[in-house]
């Protein structure tokens, strides 16, 4: 079946957590640092704009007071002055459509930019992240904060936040140029604003909620798609379509069910701003027209004057300018609340501690002249460990593939110990193949090799130094890994190979390949080494995936190798072919190699059998057979390894 640990990692990679994190809005206004003068030519824009719709009110109170009415009252035909207020008007309005156009460019490039930098800085520093993160955390979550998080952030730069700056100044000039009109008026609308706030409020708070969890259920569709699409086969075998289907269907009902009601409540803000500014328009012409019928002084920056006809339309011309923007601010606030919910989950992980790493230890290429090694840029058939004094000086030690466990302690989860009291030694040159049922800790011994884990008690010795010293890019350039799952990437064969050692020319590829018999049928490709491969090699056999993978570790050329269950995916006239090429490429280097099949490790220098995180047995075949152990069981029969 597929893997069961989705929930789990669902719950440890924050599933649940439905407030925006504090300090997203500053750390996001960071990242749009890198803009700011482009940013202050917006704020300039769009203040222009909005300057531009509000000044326009004053110019329909001239046009009616001072023009058309005493146009009428005197049966005046001369439209000059009517031609100048409208000519000065479509001027102003001219300016604040080319202000919207410019802000809305120039909102282009600092969206694009913005996003791309959060983008390139999340990516990195994911690759930074210990190999416990990905162990812990569903692999579709975390590829929802590169898709529908940034995606939903890239909408609300681009539209939402200049939209609500230019809301916020339209209310603010709108506002500014009601007091310049009427104080009494402005009165009444601020009273009336705090109520339609209130309101507006209690709204937008609950269709936040709804967003935040929006994205988390989003996170957790994508996690599950992911996790179905990688085991496919394992669905398709076991008939697990049907459950399949169910199980999305209920994560997708619970993403419909916060996406609508959070669209609900977001929808249902504008129509209740409209039909309150609709209200207010008619409580401003009674108002209005009671002042100015029964002759109630009309209060202004300026003095007090009699409420006219033009004042009472202008100012209800800019209470829609001041309410509107209220509705459209709490519309596109739903947007970017939830832009900083995606926000929130982006920076959650580039908060995460980045793999730590105390080593001083370096691996470098070495020369030998009358027994005393020297560092050299060129690379050598020798490699030397680099071991900084405290004078300032260097201490060099070979490299040998000298390899001591001592007293190891290892657990995943505190309190439950994979490993318990490993011992082991590998002098350099020999193989030494670990075989146990699954669940021993044989991965586990590699994994603690390459410092995916440190341990918990003991110590790990290579070539006498403690790994710990040694940095962690520096001791795995000194492992080839094999390992039982290929991971083979978009591109050529020859770069897949390359992978290994970025600096390969196209002869060591070649011959890395022809080194594991892997030449044959790469040659027998329609493109040969330049074939491009898609889909994880999905073209290939899983034998053929295998042997690239193979080829990639031969291309290193590294002092210590680690098979992990290597040809367990092979079949078995296969295996004879590449077990050669193998035995080629472990010669002379010092070996870990973790089996199933005991056929593969007959020739090694010491088998150690695993069993609960404990070494049970080690020897040679030949004395562990004569031992009639577990090991000797395992080799007539009496069980099998699970």
């Amino acid at each position: 079946m597929p893997r069961k640990s989705s929930d789990k990692r669902a719950q440890q990679s924050g599933h649940g957590k439905r407030r925006i994190n504090s300090g997203t809005i500053r750390r996001l206004l960071s990242h749009m640092g890198a803009y700011r003068f482009r940013l202050v030519i917006v704020l300039l824009c769009i203040l222009l704009s909005a300057l531009s719709r509000a000044s326009t009110s004053l110019f329909l109170r001239a046009l009616i007071d001072d023009e058309i009415l005493p146009m009428i009252a005197q049966g005046s035909r001369d439209f000059s002055g009517v031609v100048r207020i409208v000519v000065a008007m479509a001027i102003v309005y001219g300016i604040g459509i080319l202000a919207i156009w410019a802000y809305e460019r120039i909102m282009v490039t600092v969206e694009q930019g913005t996003v791309r930098n959060i983008r390139d800085n999340l990516f990195a520093h994911v690759q930074t992240l210990p190999v416990r993160y990905f162990d812990t955390h569903a692999h579709g979550d975390i590829m929802s904060r590169f898709t529908s998080d940034v995606d939903t952030l890239r909408a609300a730069i681009s539209q939402s936040l200049p939209a609500m700056v230019s809301s916020l100044l339209s209310t603010m000039t709108a506002f500014g140029t009601m007091l310049y009109l009427s104080l009494n008026l402005t009165l009444f609308v601020v009273l009336f604003a705090v109520f339609l706030f209130i309101l507006v409020k209690a709204i937008v708070r609950r269709s936040a909620n709804y967003f935040m969890s929006q994205q988390i259920a989003m996170g957790d569709v994508n996690a599950y798609v992911e996790e179905m699409i990688e085991g496919q086969k394992v669905v398709k075998v076991f008939n697990y379509e049907q459950k399949a289907i169910k199980a999305f269907g209920e994560k997708t009902e619970e993403l419909f069910k916060n996406a609508s009601e959070g669209i609900k409540y977001g929808m249902i803000t504008m129509p209740v701003v409209l039909g309150m500014g609709f209200l207010l328009y008619v409580l401003i012409g009674i108002i209005g027209g009671a002042m100015g019928i029964l002759g109630i002084p009309n209060w202004r920056l300026t003095g007090s004057e009699v409420m006219t006809v033009g004042t009472i339309i202008s100012f209800i011309t800019l209470s829609r300018g001041f309410v509107n923007p209220i509705g459209q601010m709490s519309m596109q606030f739903n947007m970017v609340v939830q832009a900083l919910a995606g926000a929130s989950r982006i920076f959650e992980v580039m908060d995460e501690e980045s793999e730590h790493d105390s080593g001083v230890v370096t691996l470098v290429h070495a020369t030998k002249e009358n027994g005393v090694l020297s560092e050299c840029c060129d690379r050598t058939d020798i490699w030397a460990w680099k071991k900084p004094q405290e004078d300032g000086s260097f201490i060099y030690r070979e490299l040998k593939g000298d390899i001591r466990f001592y007293d190891v302690n290892f657990s995943y989860i505190p309190g439950k110990p994979v490993l318990r009291d490993i011992n082991l030694y590998a002098k350099p040159g020999q193989k030494v193949a670990l075989v146990g049922a699954t669940g021993a800790g044989k991965t586990t011994i590699t994994n603690l090799l390459n410092r995916f884990y440190d341990i918990d008690d003991g110590a790990i010795h290579y070539d006498g130094i403690d790994i710990r010293e040694i940095k962690k890019a520096d001791l795995r350039r000194s492992l080839g890994v094999v390992l039982q799952e290929v991971n083979l990437f978009t591109g050529t064969v020859m770069d897949n190979i390359r992978y290994g050692k970025l600096d390969a020319t196209d002869e060591e590829c070649i011959e890395a390949a022809k080194l594991v018999n892997a030449d044959g049928f790469i040659r027998m490709l329609p493109h040969g080494y330049e074939t491009m491969l898609k889909g994880d090699g999905s073209g290939l056999s899983q034998g053929q995936r295998q042997l690239i993978s193979i080829a990639r570790a031969a291309v290193l050329d590294p002092p210590v190798m680690i098979l992990d269950e290597a040809t367990s995916s092979i079949d078995t006239r296969t295996e004879s072919i590449v077990q050669q090429g193998m035995d080629a490429l472990m010669r002379g280097r010092t070996n870990f190699a973790i089996a199933h099949r005991l056929s593969t490790v007959r020739d090694a220098d010491v088998i150690m059998v695993m069993e609960d995180g404990r070494i049970i047995e080690r020897g040679t075949h030949e004395q562990l057979i004569e031992e009639r152990g577990q090991y000797y069981q395992l080799h007539i029969g009496a069980f099998e390894l699970a």
